[in-house]
């Protein structure tokens, strides 16, 4: 019997983390040998606090699509393991500070570092972890790679601060929402691709296009995260199933259902968002306005379209394993909501 293409794509995306971790084993053991050691300090807190979180796990999908991306063009010049690196610190330092801004109680499975140290510590500790994220630019002496992660650490606070006055915001619309992901998310996907390619000897049109399936991977890779926030289970996630909604955060999933809700929907919803001791009962009648509406299924589609742009944009770029790997790894992240 012939095997449907939705069940070979399906497969394909299975395997595809095993594949991404085998083919960047050897560059990655570089960048985890780097990313332990500049993390160390004098100061007794920091390594503590900044381990703590770096070792609790996470799959460290973005320093490897920097190590996979200067991989693809196969002229890497030794720099991606630097790029690497920052990469994973900055997303460690944004980490830190949005577990303090959020309330967060859990981070990888484990309590988060707020609560072991508290807010101050963690802020300090996130600072640091920028600040050493800008020294390992710096070493590599490559202004135009420098530029791409200054710009992205600027927008990234950027989302961060428009999402927070979109808290609980009934008008948020999914424009809003989409401003939102590309900026705190997308954006950090988007430049760890473009180093890696530059680390790559990636001409400026490759560079264009590692951009662009950075950014398509990094909006999907959200969009599915929110969706898991009203479908996953808690240790699977490493955080606490509902926290979206507790925080009164505007994702896509409460946006579409919002729309579509008549008004005792609607009041069901808002009684719960940004109610930090909503009940998992509420939680479930919210789950199944999402679902009575289509809300959640919507949410993946709209992810399916970033990711089919994602493999578009792979298309001119130099065909082999690599770029098979980072095709079928965009695919992977969506299966994850199925």
């Amino acid at each position: 019997m012939a095997v449907s293409a939705t069940a070979e794509k399906s497969e394909a995306a299975a395997g595809a983390l095993d594949r991404l971790l085998a083919a960047t084993a050897d560059e990655m053991a570089k960048v985890n040998a780097l990313i332990l050691s500049r993390a160390d300090s004098h100061v007794e807190m920091v390594p503590q606090l900044a381990r703590y979180l770096i070792e609790a796990g996470g799959k460290r999908l973005r320093p490897m699509l920097t190590v996979a991306a200067a991989l693809l063009f196969d002229k890497a010049d030794g720099a991606q393991v630097n790029y690497a690196a920052a990469v994973e610190f900055m997303h460690n330092a944004t980490l830190l500070h949005d577990d303090v801004v959020d309330d967060s109680d859990m981070r990888r499975g484990r309590p988060a570092a707020r609560i072991v140290w508290g807010n101050p510590a963690s802020v300090l500790v996130g600072d640091f972890l920028l600040g050493q994220a800008f020294l390992m630019m710096v070493e590599t002496g490559k202004l135009d790679a420098l530029g791409v992660l200054a710009k992205a650490a600027t927008i990234i606070a950027e989302g961060e601060v428009f999402q927070l006055s979109k808290a609980g915001d009934l008008t948020a619309s999914e424009a809003d929402y989409g401003e939102v992901i590309r900026a705190k998310t997308a954006t950090l996907f988007q430049a760890a691709a473009e180093v890696g390619a530059i680390a790559g000897g990636a001409d400026a049109t490759e560079r264009a296009a590692m951009r662009t399936y950075g950014l398509e991977l990094g909006l999907a890779f959200q969009i599915i995260d929110d969706v898991l926030d009203y479908r996953g289970e808690a240790g699977a996630m490493g955080k606490n199933t509902g926290d979206d909604l507790r925080e009164g955060k505007m994702t896509l999933p409460v946006i579409l259902a919002l729309a579509a809700a008549n008004p005792a929907e609607r009041e069901i919803i808002t009684a719960s968002l940004g109610k930090p001791d909503a009940s998992e009962a509420a939680l479930a009648q919210v789950v199944a306005i999402m679902n009575r509406h289509g809300a959640l299924s919507r949410s993946v589609d709209q992810a399916q379209a970033h990711v089919d742009a994602a493999r578009a944009a792979l298309e001119g770029l130099p065909a082999g394993e690599m770029r098979t790997i980072l095709s079928d790894i965009a695919e992977f992240y969506v299966s994850r909501a199925y």
